[in-house]
């Protein structure tokens, strides 16, 4: 067996400020995906946890922690509150979170929407039992810190999938909410600097202005911007003519 994985990488170029990503079915018939990174390249399962391991005979250790607060809940008759994450089972758990969100990067760049809004809904997930049950708010806060990329995240999938369906006035509303969310977030925290700085926000309000930008004009707009045109040009026939169409728009039931 030869571990030097040069011809792969000779036949596969890495490309800076970019993300090179590509999917396949391995050898033992799972999905995989890879990303090309400037030193090599990382691989992951498509489905599942993306290194394939079960740890404590459990789908992910988010399921394998969620079994032992359900054991302690038991135990002491439902006290939940009282279960507490030691650091290094937040940092294990932040570990495997930076799995999963390896591949929701990946799988953005594949246009797969749907899968990563699984992945990123996962690790919200984590986030909020790390959050309920970290023994710190320092130890939270080594985690919560990366919420508003997750979010961002997954305003883009949700925007990605109403885009396909021409929805641009969800997907408006969407980022639009999305904003306030992360702006949100930092109040809550109490970390207005974050908040100015935040290139999620930035990214988010970018994108709204290109999808403000594209968004095809309802039959309203058209005949406002048609009435604006024609009394600029002063040809006010053409503007009675389009105020009569804005008045029967306007009667029409819905």
């Amino acid at each position: 067996m030869s571990f030097d994985i040069s011809p792969l990488l000779d036949q596969w170029d890495y490309q800076p400020g970019q993300l090179v990503v590509r999917k396949f079915v391995g050898r033992d018939g799972v999905e995989k995906i890879q990303l090309r990174v400037d030193l090599g390249l990382l691989q992951m399962n498509a489905q599942g946890r993306p290194d394939g391991k079960h740890p404590h005979g459990r789908e992910s250790l988010l399921e394998y922690y969620q079994t032992q607060m359900e054991k302690f809940q038991e135990e002491r008759r439902g006290d939940e509150k009282s279960f507490r994450l030691t650091p290094e089972d937040c940092g294990r758990l932040q570990q495997e979170a930076l799995q999963f969100h390896h591949r929701y990067i990946c799988l953005f760049q594949l246009e797969e929407f749907d899968a990563v809004l699984r992945d990123t809904e996962r690790n919200l997930k984590v986030f909020d039992f790390v959050q309920e049950h970290a023994g710190t708010e320092e130890m939270a806060w080594a985690l919560q810190q990366f919420r508003p990329q997750l979010l961002m995240m997954r305003i883009r999938a949700r925007g990605a999938i109403a885009l396909k369906a021409n929805r641009y006035t969800h997907v408006v509303k969407l980022v639009e909410n999305g904003v306030e969310e992360l702006r949100q977030f930092y109040r809550e925290h109490d970390r207005m600097d974050l908040m100015e700085q935040s290139g999620e926000i930035q990214s988010l309000e970018i994108w709204l202005q290109e999808i403000q930008a594209k968004r095809p004009l309802t039959p309203r707009e058209r005949l406002e911007s048609a009435l604006n045109e024609a009394v600029k040009n002063e040809d006010y026939e053409k503007a009675a003519q389009v105020r009569d169409a804005l008045r029967h728009l306007k009667s029409e039931p819905g």
